[in-house]
Protein backbone atom coordinates (compact mmCIF):
# COMPACT_ATOMS: atom_id res chain seq x y z
CA UNK A 1 0.00 0.00 0.00
CA UNK A 2 3.00 2.42 0.82
CA UNK A 3 5.03 1.45 -2.66
CA UNK A 4 1.30 2.68 -4.16
CA UNK A 5 1.14 5.70 -2.39
CA UNK A 6 5.12 6.57 -2.90
CA UNK A 7 4.36 5.95 -7.01
CA UNK A 8 1.52 8.01 -7.17
CA UNK A 9 3.14 10.73 -5.31
CA UNK A 10 6.12 11.19 -7.50
CA UNK A 11 3.15 11.12 -10.44
CA UNK A 12 1.44 14.02 -8.84
CA UNK A 13 5.04 15.87 -8.68
CA UNK A 14 6.29 15.19 -11.63
CA UNK A 15 2.81 16.36 -13.39
CA UNK A 16 3.19 19.44 -11.24
CA UNK A 17 6.86 20.31 -12.71
CA UNK A 18 5.33 19.85 -16.07
CA UNK A 19 4.63 23.46 -16.97
CA UNK A 20 7.94 24.60 -15.24
CA UNK A 21 10.24 22.38 -17.66
CA UNK A 22 8.59 22.70 -20.88
CA UNK A 23 9.02 26.42 -20.70
CA UNK A 24 12.84 25.53 -20.89
CA UNK A 25 12.69 22.49 -23.25
CA UNK A 26 10.28 24.20 -26.19
CA UNK A 27 10.86 27.25 -28.10
CA UNK A 28 8.17 29.70 -30.83
CA UNK A 29 8.81 30.42 -34.10
CA UNK A 30 7.17 32.64 -36.33
CA UNK A 31 5.23 30.96 -39.87
CA UNK A 32 3.33 32.51 -42.71
CA UNK A 33 0.16 32.85 -41.29
CA UNK A 34 -2.42 30.66 -43.41
CA UNK A 35 -6.14 32.44 -44.81
CA UNK A 36 -8.92 31.11 -46.08
CA UNK A 37 -10.18 32.12 -49.63
CA UNK A 38 -13.28 35.07 -49.52
CA UNK A 39 -15.42 32.30 -50.89
CA UNK A 40 -15.31 28.46 -50.89
CA UNK A 41 -17.67 27.40 -53.89
CA UNK A 42 -18.96 23.82 -54.51
CA UNK A 43 -19.88 21.22 -57.53
CA UNK A 44 -19.97 17.62 -58.23
CA UNK A 45 -18.19 15.17 -60.31
CA UNK A 46 -21.16 15.70 -62.68
CA UNK A 47 -20.93 19.48 -62.83
CA UNK A 48 -16.80 19.60 -63.03
CA UNK A 49 -17.07 17.45 -66.01
CA UNK A 50 -19.92 19.15 -67.66
CA UNK A 51 -18.05 22.63 -67.75
CA UNK A 52 -14.71 21.25 -68.43
CA UNK A 53 -16.29 19.92 -71.47
CA UNK A 54 -18.33 23.27 -72.19
CA UNK A 55 -15.01 25.71 -71.94
CA UNK A 56 -13.62 23.40 -73.83
CA UNK A 57 -15.71 23.23 -76.83
CA UNK A 58 -16.29 27.04 -76.83
CA UNK A 59 -13.26 27.65 -78.60
CA UNK A 60 -12.81 26.76 -81.82
CA UNK A 61 -10.12 28.65 -82.64
CA UNK A 62 -7.21 30.98 -80.75
CA UNK A 63 -4.99 33.46 -81.97
CA UNK A 64 -2.71 34.72 -79.47
CA UNK A 65 -0.48 37.47 -79.36
CA UNK A 66 2.43 35.75 -76.77
CA UNK A 67 6.03 36.00 -75.49
CA UNK A 68 7.76 33.09 -74.39
CA UNK A 69 10.18 32.66 -72.22
CA UNK A 70 12.31 28.79 -71.86
CA UNK A 71 14.88 27.05 -70.03
CA UNK A 72 16.16 24.18 -69.40
CA UNK A 73 17.87 22.03 -66.69
CA UNK A 74 17.61 21.22 -63.01
CA UNK A 75 18.62 19.39 -60.36
CA UNK A 76 20.10 16.36 -63.05
CA UNK A 77 22.20 18.68 -64.22
CA UNK A 78 22.73 20.87 -61.15
CA UNK A 79 22.05 23.94 -63.44
CA UNK A 80 19.47 25.88 -65.17
CA UNK A 81 19.95 27.87 -68.52
CA UNK A 82 17.46 30.63 -68.90
CA UNK A 83 16.89 31.61 -72.59
CA UNK A 84 15.86 35.17 -73.52
CA UNK A 85 12.09 35.48 -74.35
CA UNK A 86 10.85 35.87 -77.60
CA UNK A 87 7.41 37.65 -78.32
CA UNK A 88 5.22 36.67 -81.30
CA UNK A 89 2.16 34.98 -82.21
CA UNK A 90 0.40 31.17 -81.82
CA UNK A 91 -2.01 30.41 -84.02
CA UNK A 92 -4.25 27.18 -83.06
CA UNK A 93 -7.44 25.55 -84.89
CA UNK A 94 -9.69 22.54 -83.90
CA UNK A 95 -8.94 20.05 -84.38
CA UNK A 96 -4.98 20.24 -84.11
CA UNK A 97 -3.94 23.08 -86.46
CA UNK A 98 -1.40 25.10 -85.31
CA UNK A 99 1.19 27.60 -86.14
CA UNK A 100 4.02 29.15 -84.01
CA UNK A 101 5.65 32.46 -85.20
CA UNK A 102 8.34 33.68 -83.04
CA UNK A 103 10.62 36.89 -83.57
CA UNK A 104 14.08 37.87 -82.23
CA UNK A 105 14.08 40.24 -79.46
CA UNK A 106 14.93 43.68 -80.69
CA UNK A 107 15.53 43.30 -83.89
CA UNK A 108 12.24 41.42 -84.79
CA UNK A 109 13.18 39.41 -87.12
CA UNK A 110 11.26 36.51 -87.60
CA UNK A 111 13.89 33.69 -84.89
CA UNK A 112 11.26 30.86 -85.63
CA UNK A 113 8.41 29.55 -88.00
CA UNK A 114 6.23 26.14 -87.07
CA UNK A 115 3.27 24.44 -88.36
CA UNK A 116 1.55 21.57 -87.49
CA UNK A 117 -1.72 19.72 -88.71
CA UNK A 118 -1.46 17.42 -85.72
CA UNK A 119 0.40 14.43 -87.21
CA UNK A 120 3.68 16.00 -88.61
CA UNK A 121 5.27 19.48 -88.35
CA UNK A 122 7.34 21.36 -90.09
CA UNK A 123 9.80 24.14 -87.92
CA UNK A 124 11.70 26.80 -89.96
CA UNK A 125 14.85 28.40 -88.25
CA UNK A 126 15.36 31.23 -90.82
CA UNK A 127 18.82 32.48 -88.62
CA UNK A 128 20.65 29.35 -88.33
CA UNK A 129 18.88 28.46 -92.16
CA UNK A 130 17.90 25.14 -91.00
CA UNK A 131 14.59 23.41 -90.76
CA UNK A 132 13.42 20.54 -89.11
CA UNK A 133 10.35 17.92 -89.95
CA UNK A 134 9.13 15.31 -88.22
CA UNK A 135 5.89 13.66 -86.62
CA UNK A 136 3.82 15.36 -83.75
CA UNK A 137 4.96 12.83 -81.04
CA UNK A 138 8.31 11.71 -80.76
CA UNK A 139 9.16 7.72 -81.46
CA UNK A 140 12.26 7.94 -79.23
CA UNK A 141 13.25 10.65 -76.85
CA UNK A 142 15.86 12.58 -77.67
CA UNK A 143 18.75 13.88 -75.24
CA UNK A 144 18.07 17.43 -76.45
CA UNK A 145 14.97 18.01 -74.51
CA UNK A 146 14.09 20.92 -77.01
CA UNK A 147 13.91 18.34 -79.46
CA UNK A 148 11.29 16.47 -77.42
CA UNK A 149 9.20 19.66 -77.61
CA UNK A 150 6.83 19.08 -80.20
CA UNK A 151 3.62 20.49 -81.30
CA UNK A 152 1.25 18.18 -79.23
CA UNK A 153 2.80 19.83 -75.85
CA UNK A 154 0.92 22.83 -76.47
CA UNK A 155 -2.01 21.78 -78.45
CA UNK A 156 -2.27 19.78 -74.70
CA UNK A 157 -1.38 22.54 -72.93
CA UNK A 158 -2.83 25.52 -73.94
CA UNK A 159 -6.54 24.03 -73.59
CA UNK A 160 -7.93 21.36 -71.01
CA UNK A 161 -9.82 18.71 -72.63
CA UNK A 162 -13.21 17.15 -70.85
CA UNK A 163 -13.43 13.65 -70.68
CA UNK A 164 -14.33 11.55 -74.09
CA UNK A 165 -16.33 8.62 -74.60
CA UNK A 166 -15.19 5.65 -72.99
CA UNK A 167 -13.27 7.47 -70.18
CA UNK A 168 -13.42 6.94 -66.36
CA UNK A 169 -13.20 10.06 -64.25
CA UNK A 170 -12.96 10.69 -60.53
CA UNK A 171 -13.16 13.35 -57.89
CA UNK A 172 -11.22 14.07 -54.94
CA UNK A 173 -10.78 16.90 -52.79
CA UNK A 174 -7.43 18.27 -51.42
CA UNK A 175 -6.34 21.44 -50.28
CA UNK A 176 -3.41 24.25 -52.31
CA UNK A 177 -1.13 26.55 -50.08
CA UNK A 178 -0.22 29.46 -52.14
CA UNK A 179 1.06 33.16 -51.89
CA UNK A 180 -0.89 35.40 -54.02
CA UNK A 181 1.70 38.58 -53.37
CA UNK A 182 5.33 37.85 -52.82
CA UNK A 183 5.03 41.61 -50.98
CA UNK A 184 2.68 40.13 -48.06
CA UNK A 185 3.57 38.03 -45.13
CA UNK A 186 0.57 35.41 -45.46
CA UNK A 187 -0.76 32.47 -47.53
CA UNK A 188 -4.00 31.14 -48.86
CA UNK A 189 -4.86 27.72 -47.55
CA UNK A 190 -7.42 26.83 -50.35
CA UNK A 191 -9.83 23.37 -50.76
CA UNK A 192 -9.42 22.30 -54.38
CA UNK A 193 -10.99 19.14 -55.95
CA UNK A 194 -9.11 17.30 -58.29
CA UNK A 195 -10.93 15.60 -61.46
CA UNK A 196 -9.39 12.68 -62.73
CA UNK A 197 -9.47 10.96 -65.93
CA UNK A 198 -8.43 7.27 -66.86
CA UNK A 199 -8.37 5.21 -69.82
CA UNK A 200 -9.32 1.31 -68.85
CA UNK A 201 -6.97 -0.97 -70.88
CA UNK A 202 -9.12 -3.32 -73.27
CA UNK A 203 -9.39 -6.59 -71.34
CA UNK A 204 -7.73 -5.66 -67.97
CA UNK A 205 -9.14 -4.08 -65.22
CA UNK A 206 -6.03 -1.87 -65.00
CA UNK A 207 -6.47 2.11 -65.18
CA UNK A 208 -4.14 4.64 -66.50
CA UNK A 209 -4.25 8.06 -65.56
CA UNK A 210 -4.37 10.57 -68.68
CA UNK A 211 -5.43 13.85 -66.76
CA UNK A 212 -5.37 15.36 -62.82
CA UNK A 213 -6.83 18.54 -63.31
CA UNK A 214 -6.92 20.89 -60.43
CA UNK A 215 -9.80 23.26 -59.93
CA UNK A 216 -9.54 25.96 -56.88
CA UNK A 217 -12.85 26.22 -54.91
CA UNK A 218 -12.97 30.29 -54.82
CA UNK A 219 -13.84 30.51 -58.69
CA UNK A 220 -14.52 26.36 -59.52
CA UNK A 221 -11.71 27.21 -62.33
CA UNK A 222 -8.75 25.11 -63.51
CA UNK A 223 -5.22 26.49 -62.05
CA UNK A 224 -3.33 23.18 -63.12
CA UNK A 225 -3.30 20.34 -65.30
CA UNK A 226 -1.23 17.49 -64.93
CA UNK A 227 -0.70 14.88 -68.26
CA UNK A 228 0.55 11.43 -68.11
CA UNK A 229 2.19 9.38 -70.72
CA UNK A 230 1.69 5.63 -71.22
CA UNK A 231 4.17 4.69 -68.33
CA UNK A 232 2.09 6.23 -66.09
CA UNK A 233 4.96 9.55 -65.78
CA UNK A 234 4.41 13.27 -65.23
CA UNK A 235 5.12 14.04 -68.66
CA UNK A 236 3.78 17.33 -68.78
CA UNK A 237 2.54 20.09 -65.92
CA UNK A 238 0.66 22.89 -67.04
CA UNK A 239 -0.08 25.75 -64.65
CA UNK A 240 -2.81 28.46 -65.70
CA UNK A 241 -2.65 31.91 -63.88
CA UNK A 242 -4.39 35.63 -64.03
CA UNK A 243 -7.21 34.82 -66.04
CA UNK A 244 -8.93 37.35 -67.80
CA UNK A 245 -11.86 38.28 -70.27
CA UNK A 246 -11.08 37.82 -73.67
CA UNK A 247 -14.54 38.68 -75.69
CA UNK A 248 -17.00 36.78 -74.01
CA UNK A 249 -13.95 33.87 -72.83
CA UNK A 250 -12.57 33.64 -69.58
CA UNK A 251 -8.91 32.47 -70.31
CA UNK A 252 -5.64 32.55 -68.30
CA UNK A 253 -3.26 35.39 -69.91
CA UNK A 254 0.04 33.57 -68.12
CA UNK A 255 0.61 29.45 -68.37
CA UNK A 256 3.37 27.77 -67.48
CA UNK A 257 4.05 24.46 -69.46
CA UNK A 258 6.95 21.93 -67.32
CA UNK A 259 8.05 19.14 -68.84
CA UNK A 260 10.16 17.10 -65.81
CA UNK A 261 11.34 14.12 -67.65
CA UNK A 262 12.90 16.98 -69.82
CA UNK A 263 13.74 19.02 -66.88
CA UNK A 264 12.06 21.84 -69.55
CA UNK A 265 9.81 24.89 -68.57
CA UNK A 266 8.38 27.22 -70.99
CA UNK A 267 6.32 30.53 -69.50
CA UNK A 268 3.62 31.65 -72.09
CA UNK A 269 2.48 35.28 -71.62
CA UNK A 270 -0.53 36.09 -73.80
CA UNK A 271 -0.98 39.57 -74.32
CA UNK A 272 -3.67 39.85 -76.71
CA UNK A 273 -6.35 36.96 -77.59
CA UNK A 274 -8.77 36.56 -79.90
CA UNK A 275 -11.07 33.54 -79.97
CA UNK A 276 -13.13 31.84 -82.47
CA UNK A 277 -11.90 33.97 -85.34
CA UNK A 278 -12.37 32.67 -88.79
CA UNK A 279 -8.42 31.13 -89.77
CA UNK A 280 -7.79 30.46 -93.58
CA UNK A 281 -5.96 27.56 -94.70
CA UNK A 282 -2.64 29.43 -95.78
CA UNK A 283 -2.32 30.35 -92.10
CA UNK A 284 -1.65 26.74 -91.18
CA UNK A 285 0.99 26.15 -94.75
CA UNK A 286 4.80 27.08 -94.70
CA UNK A 287 6.89 26.35 -97.41
CA UNK A 288 10.98 25.51 -96.36
CA UNK A 289 12.91 27.87 -99.07
CA UNK A 290 14.75 25.26 -101.62
CA UNK A 291 18.18 26.46 -100.21
CA UNK A 292 17.44 25.60 -96.53
CA UNK A 293 18.62 22.91 -94.81
CA UNK A 294 16.25 19.96 -93.60
CA UNK A 295 16.97 17.52 -90.53
CA UNK A 296 14.18 14.91 -90.23
CA UNK A 297 12.97 13.90 -86.64
CA UNK A 298 11.77 10.45 -85.43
Amino acid sequence: MRNILNIRSQAITILCLLPWLSGCLRSTRSVMQTHPPSQILSSSLEVLARDTAKRFDAIESLNASVEIQASTGGGKEGQVVDYAAFSGYILLRKPQDLRVILFVPIAHVQALNMTSDGKTFTMLIPPRNRAITGSNVPSTESKNPLENLRPFVFTDALMIRGASIGDLISLVTDDRIYQPDPTRKYVIDEPEYDFAVFHQVPGSAELKTQRVIHIGRATLMPYQQDIYDDKGQLATQATYDDYKKFGDIEFPSKITIVRPLDQLRLTVTISKLTVNQKLEDDQFELKVPANVQVQKLP
